[in-house]
């Protein structure tokens, strides 16, 4: 299962915003610099975030994006869910109109690799990809410069 390019950049933001000191705020334009991606789509990706309650979204002069979860209660599985289209194929469609699927058994099979590929996603908060909180800080701090910069 391939993941879109939306969730890739909401996980990447989770990640760069996870990473920060306790009672910073970032912008947008700051994590996609350092991920060298389209700011116009990572901040329809941080709208969509903030709206679903997980980032805490402020305009103005004191704003910026925080996690609005602690990392632990952040569920890696439910945010991928809601994130994803996991109708993997158009027998998981409601209108589904292929000629084969009553006789088909492909389903079944992928029905199973789905219900796996989430199994273990569920086991995974953001917290566990924080770990090495401060040596992501330092690499995302580092990005761009020519010298590096310390903790």
């Amino acid at each position: 299962m391939q993941l879109t390019t939306y969730t890739d950049y909401a996980l990447r933001a989770l990640l760069y915003v996870g990473s920060l000191p306790d009672g910073e705020r970032t912008q947008a334009k700051d994590i996609a610099s350092v991920y060298n991606i389209s700011l116009n789509h990572l901040q329809k990706v941080i709208h969509d975030l903030g709206k679903k309650g997980v980032l805490h979204t402020t305009r103005g002069k004191h704003g910026g994006i925080a996690l609005a979860h602690k990392p632990v209660d952040i569920n890696i599985g439910e945010l991928v869910r809601e994130l994803e289209d996991v109708q993997l194929v158009e027998c998981f469609r409601d209108n589904n109109n292929c000629l084969i699927s009553n006789s088909c058994k492909l389903k079944a099979a992928l029905a199973k690799a789905r219900h796996a590929f989430f199994q273990v996603l569920d086991q995974y908060s953001l917290a566990d990809f924080l770990e090495n909180k401060a040596d992501l800080y330092v690499l995302f701090k580092n990005a761009g410069h020519e010298e590096p910069l310390t903790p």
